[in-house]
């Protein structure tokens, strides 16, 4: 007999909404895994794991592609007027703008200070110069894959 615990996990793991948001996820980035595997950006067993699992940034969004499922499916089973649809809409604009905004430019900022920073460590100017991490944010092309592929997953999951 399954506690009360067990039935609400057993219960989230069946509901449709959940699953649509995991395998568009992972859609996402088995797609990214692939377009980067055969340019040839992959060099290790360990980056394929880590770019098929963890790893953010490139083509498809899966920022996109999750919350995008995530509206979709709640907009479909709840209806457009329902309180949760307007918080998920909010969280997609939020994640949306994030992802192509904030953390793009921090990206591209933290790039060129690297750049800067090896130039001043080169001419002896800043010994202690340690890398920024460069987030990788998405282009808006990036992010646009990434809604469609999430609307037409939470879509499937919701009619078929």
């Amino acid at each position: 007999m399954l506690s009360n615990a067990g039935l609400h996990f057993q219960t989230l793991l069946g509901s449709p909404v959940f699953l649509a948001c995991v395998s568009s996820w992972l859609c996402a980035q088995f797609i990214k895994t692939i377009i980067k595997l055969f340019s040839g950006n992959i060099h290790s067993l360990s980056e394929l794991f880590e770019l098929l699992f963890w790893r953010t940034g490139s083509m498809p969004s899966s920022h996109s592609a999750i919350t995008a499922c995530l509206c979709t499916t709640i907009g479909y089973r709840s209806g457009l007027d329902s309180d949760v649809f307007i918080l998920s809409l909010v969280f997609f604009l939020v994640t949306i703008r994030d992802a192509v905004g904030v953390r793009r430019a921090n990206g591209m900022q933290a790039r060129r200070l690297n750049e800067v920073g090896e130039v001043l460590k080169e001419k002896g100017l800043y010994d202690d110069f340690k890398k920024l991490k460069e987030v990788n944010g998405h282009s808006p092309m990036e992010a646009f894959v990434g809604i469609l592929l999430g609307f037409f997953i939470g879509i499937a999951f919701c009619v078929l």
